[in-house]
């Protein structure tokens, strides 16, 4: 396929998978419009090549305007992966509702608003590709996660409806389960936590629980278990596949973690998996 014409939208690039995604694909020989809150994140990837252009995934105007812009400039997007997110930790009863609205707004939201707003054209133009982001996180939870794991699980469901919806106009949908990635999400995870901490009424009986969830959130990106995880730049390589492949799979699981433990999830009866994770996580009671 010839990349040179095909302008790739990737949001969420200033920091981890986002930004080694931009980069992967400007060296691949795409046109790629590099996209975070804050433009002045973006700075290196300009000397990679990338346009750069600010874009907030919980703000209409500014997806509007970024979307607008790229259009004006390339005719219409051709590619969009749907990469900003982040991850809320904490037991349910201790996250405030507000912080539950904004991982939703971020996550779900405004990659629903992004695939809206670039589908126009697309259609006009009879082609096209969307990549979401999703996670292993969309197929099995792990306690703690509850806020972030929806979040997933809508994406999985969105990207499936979508990816028939789109179909017969020449559009492509594709999803990506990452399992364990070396970036700052973990560091994000655990912050998410102490925020709660600071916040929340109940965090006192659920102060052990939260406190293992912090310590498994570290181990599993940092410890013996991210040996079976990756680097963002292996997404970045199953992303460029998704956007070249001829007929591109419904979803690519990225990471032998994800794997393994979808594989697990799927044979696991609710029960079992539930007392597995009580070897991991102390159970909230008295």
């Amino acid at each position: 396929m010839n990349t040179q014409s095909k302008a790739v939208l990737v949001t969420g690039c200033s920091t981890g998978i986002g930004h080694e995604t931009a980069r992967h694909l400007a060296r691949a020989g795409f046109t790629v419009y590099a996209t975070a809150r804050k433009s002045d994140t973006l700075e290196d990837l300009k000397a990679e090549g990338c346009k750069t252009l600010a874009l907030d995934v919980t703000d209409e105007d500014s997806m509007a305007a970024a979307v607008k812009s790229v259009e004006e400039a390339e005719g219409a997007i051709w590619g969009l992966v749907n990469n900003a997110g982040y991850s809320q930790s904490g037991a349910v009863e201790t996250i405030p509702i507000e912080s539950i609205r904004k991982q939703f707004e971020t996550n779900v939201f405004g990659l629903v608003r992004m695939c809206q707003l670039v589908l126009p054209a697309m259609r006009a133009r009879g082609e096209g590709r969307i990549v979401n982001i999703g996670s292993m996180g969309g197929k099995l939870t792990f306690p703690g996660g509850g806020t972030y794991h929806a979040t997933k699980y809508a994406v999985e469901a969105f990207s499936d409806a979508l990816r028939f919806e789109a179909s017969g106009f020449g559009i492509k949908v594709v999803l990506i389960e990452p399992g364990f990635i070396k970036t700052h999400f973990a560091d994000t995870a655990r912050r998410s936590l102490d925020s709660v901490a600071e916040t929340a009424p109940a965090f006192g009986a659920y102060a052990n629980f939260n406190e293992a969830v912090a310590t498994a959130t570290g181990e599993a990106y940092e410890g013996p278990v991210s040996k079976l995880g990756g680097g963002p730049e292996t997404v970045a390589a199953v992303i460029e596949k998704a956007l070249t492949a001829r007929r591109p799979r419904p979803r690519y699981t990225v990471t032998p973690s994800a794997k393994l433990l979808i594989m697990q999830r799927k044979f696991t009866p609710d029960r079992l998996w539930d007392l597995a994770m009580r070897t991991q996580f102390p159970r909230p009671g008295r």
